[in-house]
């Protein structure tokens, strides 16, 4: 076996046919000779290079509208032949089998058909074979064989000829060989998706197979002795944090992305409302608030709890101003997440060289379905992601009192913030703001104490006269089991309720509420989250 293996014959087949004429011409320059399928070679003898077709090579005509034209002995034992293997020359010898040293080859575009709407049997048409066929010969026999399968490495390829007097490498061969088998892998996966998925709607097929795309190392995991990685989904996927673009500020780590992405999900579920702004820390909020402008937002979403803001990540659902860049500078912030920001605004963080400026161009809409995944030792736990979504219409009254147009107003705003909560969830809201949380207790009565314990802090702090709980509603993300949680609420001033109902003891909540003169809403969902 020899490490350089020289390029005499080149198989080119291209759905993508980007960059043809600059590898044409470089392969021409070492003398290779070039063996192309329809349309590529039409397009090569346009560009006005010499080129013979894949029909001539085998001896046999394309067929069957193109289906058949590469799947034939000639090609794959061409590709196949261990060079240094006398039984494989000798085959090889004795069939007319000529040696093809360079495969450059891309698919057809079945995900962009899809994505483009086309009907079932276009959608088929598009399904590659004798493309993922020539790539595994390649690459199984990449110690003869070179395999190309991106435009974007045909640059390296052509100066390794260039260093090499023709000749490729085998580090090279071997990092196509590995890009080529990572690409029929991803493709098959796309496919088989579509087939489970939208062709034949299953929610949970037999086999899973999904691949994903390497977009950029991370500065470390959830520890800095953690090594940590972003990737993002090959297929169809929903924009979120992850195609955000980064304007300025340190490396992301692993913590960065995994609170900005709960930011932009909580902030995304007011992009068709005002002005809104969403304090996280370690994937809670800490203080949310809608507001006619995103300055005033940010000053209550801080008053909430100005503690835990401190190295934070903020999310804006429009895009930022000035004013709310100035102001939120003025406390350390890790992250900030906004559709867009404009130049006043991005000047102001540019000042702070550490802090990331994230903008999504769009908030992702929160009732898109889809599913999560959870890593578990020894497997994967898959569900659909949690877009349920309440409107007032859907709100039960079970109480004597009716609340009234503002406290339904902060039922809402309050059970909208505590879906993003971990469980369990108990969040305080009053006048469009939160006015405590508390998040991930073992049981609600703790959460609903911690969260009108903030109320407090936050009421001395900011010298209020009284807790934001006062006149406040309540949610629960889940039903209240017993009526000690919602004698906390009571006595942290609340005068509203909102939670799924459910429990065998609801008449016994009902009955603590109706003597504490507390309005009640039952909402018949549970947003527990973990």
């Amino acid at each position: 076996m020899t490490d350089l293996v020289p390029i005499n014959r080149a198989l080119i087949s291209l759905s993508d046919k980007t960059g043809l004429d600059t590898l044409a011409a470089g392969l021409a320059r070492h003398g290779v000779e070039l063996v192309s399928t329809g349309g590529t070679a039409a397009k090569l003898r346009e560009l006005g290079h010499d080129v013979r077709d894949i029909a001539d090579l085998t001896g046999f005509p394309e067929i069957m509208d193109g289906r058949v034209k590469t799947l034939h002995p000639k090609v794959h034992g061409g590709l196949l032949g261990v060079r240094d293997n006398p039984a494989h020359c000798a085959a090889m010898d004795a069939h007319g089998i000529a040696p093809i040293d360079l495969v450059v080859v891309n698919l057809y575009p079945f995900e962009a058909t899809v994505a483009g709407g086309a009907d079932r049997a276009t959608i088929i048409e598009n399904i590659d074979i004798g493309g993922p066929s020539m790539i595994r010969s390649a690459a199984k026999n990449h110690i003869h064989v070179a395999v190309v399968t991106d435009p974007a490495d045909y640059a390296e390829l052509l100066a390794e000829l260039d260093h090499n007097s023709g000749a490729t490498s085998l580090d090279l061969r071997k990092r196509l060989a590995a890009k080529a088998y990572a690409l029929t892998a991803s493709y098959d996966s796309i496919i088989s998706q579509w087939f489970a998925f939208a062709d034949q709607g299953q929610r949970f097929p037999e086999t899973w197979v999904f691949a994903n795309k390497l977009k950029m190392p991370l500065r470390y995991g959830e520890n800095p002795h953690q090594r940590a990685a972003l990737y993002i989904p090959i297929g169809p996927h929903a924009a979120g944090i992850a195609q955000a673009e980064q304007v300025q500020g340190k490396e992301l780590s692993y913590n960065n992305l995994n609170d900005a992405s709960a930011a932009l999900d909580l902030a995304a579920e007011f992009r068709d409302g005002p002005p809104t702004i969403v304090i996280v820390k370690h994937a809670n909020p800490c203080g949310v608030a809608s507001a006619a402008s995103l300055a005033e937002a940010w000053q209550a979403a801080l008053a909430c709890d100005s503690v835990s803001a401190f190295g934070g990540i903020v999310a804006a659902n429009c895009p930022l101003d000035g004013a709310t860049a100035e102001a939120i500078a003025q406390i350390f912030t890790e992250v900030v997440v906004a559709p867009d920001a404009d130049s006043d605004a991005r000047a102001i963080f540019a000042k702070k060289k550490n802090l990331r400026l994230l903008l999504t161009g769009e908030l992702p809409d929160p009732l898109r379905g889809g599913q999560t995944l959870a890593v578990i030792a020894g497997g994967l736990l898959v569900q659909d992601r949690d877009n349920g979504h309440v409107t007032r219409d859907q709100l039960r009254c079970v109480t004597k009192r009716q609340p009234t147009e503002q406290e339904i107003a902060d039922c809402l705003f309050a059970w909208t913030v505590a879906k993003h909560v971990k469980s369990n969830a108990i969040v305080y809201a009053k006048d469009g703001a939160t006015a405590g949380i508390g998040a991930g207790q073992m049981n609600r009565r703790d959460s609903a104490r911690i969260a009108a314990a903030k109320a407090i802090e936050a009421a001395e702090t900011q010298g209020w006269p009284e807790p934001r709980t006062v006149g406040s509603a309540v949610a629960s993300d889940a039903f209240l089991p017993f009526a000690d949680g919602l004698l906390a609420a009571v006595e942290a001033g609340a005068t509203a309720v909102i939670q799924p109902g459910g429990s065998i003891r609801d008449d016994d909540v009902i009955a603590a509420a109706d003597e504490a003169g507390l309005a009640m809403l039952f909402t018949a969902m549970r947003h527990f989250r973990h």
